[in-house]
């Protein structure tokens, strides 16, 4: 793909439109297919990851964050739909990310603000996020995102796939 819009353009520069735009329209079709084997993996992954997840359980582990956010977006809505009080959004602790920066879970806290709903840290899992379905309950506040933050950093908790 990168190969044939590089070949393009130098075309292009060079005066050849008729090659740029084949080597173009080539290009587009590496891209598609690309995005395809990318959606296969995805799917594959989600579907790996939550065979043995309860409907009120979302395991987001080796998504990327776009594919992480869209699948939430839909978990939530399900939810929702079906009367669920929350949803447990398992989004590690960032340490088999790159330089272990947490990637998934700033995203997810975005969300969640998003759409206005309160989340905790499940206190048997410091990589599990309880998001309050109907926002923060009568007299209870959700854990603020410094919270979660200096929790995930503690040293001695540990991030558990159930």
């Amino acid at each position: 793909m990168g190969r044939c819009f590089e070949d393009s353009k130098r075309a292009y520069e060079g005066g050849d439109g008729a090659r740029a735009k084949q080597l173009s329209e080539e290009g587009k079709r590496h891209k598609a297919e690309m995005e395809n084997l990318n959606r296969q993996a995805s799917d594959w992954i989600y579907h790996a990851n939550n065979t043995d997840s309860g409907p009120n359980e979302v395991d987001l582990h080796g998504l990327y964050v776009k594919e992480a956010i869209a699948r939430t977006e839909e978990a939530i809505q399900a939810a929702q739909q079906r009367g669920d009080p929350n949803i447990h959004l398992i989004v590690g602790k960032g340490l088999h990310s790159q330089g272990g920066v947490a990637k998934l879970k700033p995203a997810i806290e975005q969300l969640v603000v998003k759409y206005q709903l309160a989340a905790q840290l499940d206190p048997h899992n410091a990589g599990v996020l309880i998001v309050q379905l109907n926002g923060a309950q009568r007299g209870e506040r959700g854990m603020g995102v410094d919270e979660i933050q200096r929790r995930l950093e503690k040293d001695d908790e540990q991030c558990i796939i159930m």
